[in-house]
């Protein structure tokens, strides 16, 4: 069963899931026509905040690295949906060469790796993992958390394909977010699948690219179901030319927050929300939960202490961030116990799969979840989220888990039209998508 959530609920939310609900035909309807016209990612996560007045996702991962938090129950699901992934993209394949990060060192980050590849084998794929690090060079078995092992082997070029020196794939996986960029090996492979493609990391994605196209989905959908989109959209603005350690862009960025401050405010009291809107910097690339900051006030961006300008000046490989997303704070008051939580869903292909809780018992419900602290809880239905009773309230499981999934979906067609973008865009440029 699902763990029992405090959560503090107003009108609002328990009205978009009582719409959700007895619009769902109309709903399930408008996502086959929109995964009819854009093909999903193979795969994709998305972090949800549910503030009891918006329901919107504030995060999408496309390459998901927490497999290993999801329950058990819903692995035939996750297996059926890799399936259908698999006759999308390749349907041919029977090998495939799963590439992940490399955090050697992060023993649940390999048991992730562990659970994707028993995903993939049930699926019919003879699947072996190879590592982008230069000292893997041999096949090295390496501890994953709860006891598993994970072996990973050194790549092998061999023209236009990769794969190991006894293994000729099909297709390749990318477990790795390529904030670094893309390594020369993985250049130039045009006799292979290779998922996602290439534009899709982090070295040529925007986070803002993703929510305007977000935005624009959302919006259709919402007015399709007769629904204001607000509850679904954060605000957002884009801030670049920073140089958070000469402070050079400062005066530009607290401006655009004090902007941001004044159209939620009007916002909220246009709809009788009594809060206090808060804002969430980003950098706008990148991925665990580095290069954020939560701001109260406009005044704080002028103010910031050596610490936060060391902590927003780099993020992952250490890249310098030079232009952020300044976007409408969501918050979150979800809790399970003395932790405050948001959910995280999983999806294959276009697929719910499954998702968990991200925890945290010393952030808040204004405050960012993914860092250092954080632990997690599986989701656990009685009954797939998929199938919403509509007999029962709009807030019982597992309705509140098919509302999740609704907007999960939303952010995961805006994904697909974001790949479609990026793709077309390096295709006219005449470089390698």
């Amino acid at each position: 069963m699902v763990p029992h959530l405090t959560t503090a609920l107003s009108g609002p939310l328990l009205a978009i899931e009582r719409q959700f609900l007895a619009e769902l035909p109309a709903i399930e309807q408008w996502f086959r026509g929109g995964f009819s016209e854009h093909t999903p990612p193979f795969y994709a996560s998305t972090d949800l905040r549910n503030a009891g007045f918006k329901l919107a996702p504030v995060d999408l991962n496309l390459f998901p690295g927490g497999f290993n938090n999801l329950s058990d129950d819903f692995l035939p699901l996750a297996v059926q949906a890799t399936q259908v992934a698999i006759e999308r993209v390749c349907p041919e394949a029977k090998r495939l060469l799963l590439i992940p990060e490399n955090h050697t060192r992060n023993r649940y980050y390999l048991l992730n790796v562990a659970r994707l590849q028993r995903i993939l084998r049930l699926a019919g794929l003879e699947v072996r993992i190879g590592s982008l690090l230069p000292e893997i060079t041999a096949p090295t078995e390496l501890e994953a958390a709860e006891g598993e092992h994970v072996l990973v082997e050194p790549l092998v070029r061999r023209g236009n394909r990769l794969g190991l020196a006894d293994f000729d794939p099909c297709a390749i996986l990318l477990n790795n977010d390529l904030s670094a960029g893309v390594p020369p090996i993985l250049r130039g492979l045009s006799e292979q699948n290779v998922i996602p493609p290439l534009v899709a990391g982090w070295h040529t994605r925007r986070k803002s690219h993703h929510a305007e196209i977000y935005a624009r989905v959302a919006t259709d959908f919402a007015e399709a179901i007769g629904l204001d989109p607000w509850y679904l959209v954060p605000a957002h603005r884009v801030v670049s030319g920073l140089d958070f350690q000469s402070k050079e862009g400062e005066d530009r960025l607290a401006d655009t927050a004090s902007e941001l401050f004044a159209e939620i405010r009007t916002a909220y009291a246009a709809r009788g929300i009594d809060q206090e809107p808060f804002l969430v910097v980003k950098a706008d690339a990148g991925t665990y939960g580095m290069g954020v900051m939560t701001v109260k006030d406009p005044a704080e961006l002028r103010e910031l202490s050596r610490r936060q300008r060391n902590k927003m000046a780099k993020v992952k490989e250490g890249l310098e961030v030079h232009q952020v997303i300044v976007q409408e704070g969501v918050p979150t008051f979800e809790r399970l116990g003395d932790a405050v939580c948001e959910p995280v869903v999983y999806m294959i292909d276009h697929y719910v799969v499954g998702g968990f809780y991200r925890m945290h018992t010393e952030r808040g419900p204004d405050e960012n979840l993914n860092a250092p602290g954080m632990h997690f809880e599986p989701l656990r239905f009685a009954s797939s989220c998929s199938l919403p009773d509509s007999g029962l309230a709009p807030d019982a499981e597992p309705n509140r888990f098919y509302a999740y999934g609704v907007v999960a979906r939303l952010g995961l067609l805006a994904a697909a039209i974001e790949i479609e973008e990026l793709v077309a865009r390096f295709e006219e440029q005449g470089e390698a998508a």
